[in-house]
């Protein structure tokens, strides 16, 4: 699921209705007087629409993408932040319950290396606010033991 902006979806509802009349790709600047957006603005919109994969942005030209994703659409950016978090949460809480032995613990080191360097790539700061995010919430203890840190997944 792809998570937008109410202006994102604005400017993607827009460029569904311009695109059957554009077939080469929909100016820019047709898309600006339509929807009455700075210049600057619009751009920083298409570009992350085309991070998304929604659209193709490309020669001041934007046109659908062919990919059919679930757009789910928030008020801000910072909503699109916080529930991207909530869903890198739930895919690192997934992983850990992976990770863990018949114990429910897990290394420190070892966990940290899954988050960073496996498929969720995290950044380390990302990794950080996520396991201080699930000990918050009572998922995660982290403890010492005689041969290193470890985390006990709480179920």
């Amino acid at each position: 699921m792809i998570t937008i902006t109410k202006n994102e979806e604005v400017v993607l509802d827009q460029i569904k209705i311009f695109n059957m009349e554009y077939p080469d790709g929909i100016p820019v600047n047709v898309l600006r007087r339509e929807l009455g957006f700075h210049e600057y603005d619009l751009v920083q919109i298409l570009e992350e629409l085309n991070d998304k994969d929604l659209v193709v942005f490309k020669d001041n030209k934007v046109s659908l993408s062919e990919s059919e994703l679930e757009i789910n659409t928030v008020n801000s950016k910072k909503d699109v932040e916080e529930l991207e978090l909530n869903m890198k949460e739930k895919e690192s809480y997934d992983l850990i319950k992976q990770l863990v032995d018949d114990k429910n613990l897990v290394s420190k080191y070892t966990l940290e290396g899954h988050l960073l360097y496996g498929d969720l790539k995290l950044t380390n700061f990302r990794m950080y606010h996520i396991i201080l995010s699930l000990q918050n919430k009572g998922l995660l203890k982290s403890f010492n033991k005689e041969d290193g840190e470890y985390y006990l997944l709480v179920e």
